[in-house]
């Protein structure tokens, strides 16, 4: 049973940090590529980041291009993604996805439909 945890969830003030986590079980993590994305209420979900299974690869939503990282360990099964400079509009549910069947063009595009599993998310809310 395929199993993605969020953790990292938290309130923090516009211009802040904070790191989110993403623990996977149940499946061979070092063959996925992982995605990051958000749903801020009343939105549809979007892309944030997305790594390749060996970490070489990273592409960024414009929106959080330059303040948001994020970074794999293929030995602890986990995924991160760190959070710089946040601003309100970075408030939402933040979703980790893991993807076995993707390509570098649809990683870059953060399209939904090449992953196979997702989060139940967690809560990141940007004060002003």
């Amino acid at each position: 049973q395929v199993q993605l945890v969020e953790s990292g969830r938290g309130l923090v003030q516009a211009g802040g940090s904070l790191r989110l986590y993403c623990a996977a079980s149940g499946l061979t993590f070092s063959s996925y590529d992982m995605g990051w994305f958000r749903q801020a209420p009343g939105k549809e979900r979007e892309f944030v980041a997305a790594i390749s299974w060996s970490g070489g690869s990273k592409y960024y939503a414009d929106s959080v291009k330059g303040r948001f990282t994020i970074s794999r360990d293929n030995a602890k099964n986990t995924v991160y993604l760190q959070m710089n400079s946040l601003k309100p509009e970075d408030t939402a549910v933040y979703y980790c996805a893991a993807s076995s069947r993707s390509t570098r063009v649809l990683l870059r595009s953060g399209y939904e439909g090449s992953y196979e599993y997702w989060g139940q998310g967690t809560q990141v809310t940007v004060s002003s």
